[in-house]
């Protein structure tokens, strides 16, 4: 396995399930992104989805190297992406900046 590439991509799924529980449990989304976010709860639940997604690609894709464990990490990823989208375009509108 190549450390230098499993590090970031570790870290990177931690910051990203750190935000998704943080909109799931309160509402909280980082800054940059509550202009864009209307339903920030399922918006959280894609950022877990796609948290799970990177940890999939990283245990199956360079640890064990299985071919199709990156592709099923890859659709997983996908509908995570999707998942966020459907954060950003559904629910009403929100009030205030979403800071608690």
């Amino acid at each position: 396995m190549k450390l230098y590439f499993a590090v970031p991509l570790i870290l990177l799924a931690l910051l990203i399930a750190a935000s998704g529980v943080a909109a799931v449990t309160s509402g909280w989304v980082l800054p940059m992104n509550r202009r864009h976010v209307r339903a920030p709860r399922i918006y959280g639940w894609g950022q877990l989805v796609v948290a799970f997604a990177l940890c999939w690609q990283l245990v199956l894709g360079l640890i064990l190297a299985r071919p199709s464990g990156t592709l099923i990490g890859a659709a997983i990823l996908l509908a995570g992406l999707i998942v966020m989208m459907i954060g950003q375009l559904a629910g009403g509108d929100r009030k205030g900046d979403g800071a608690l």
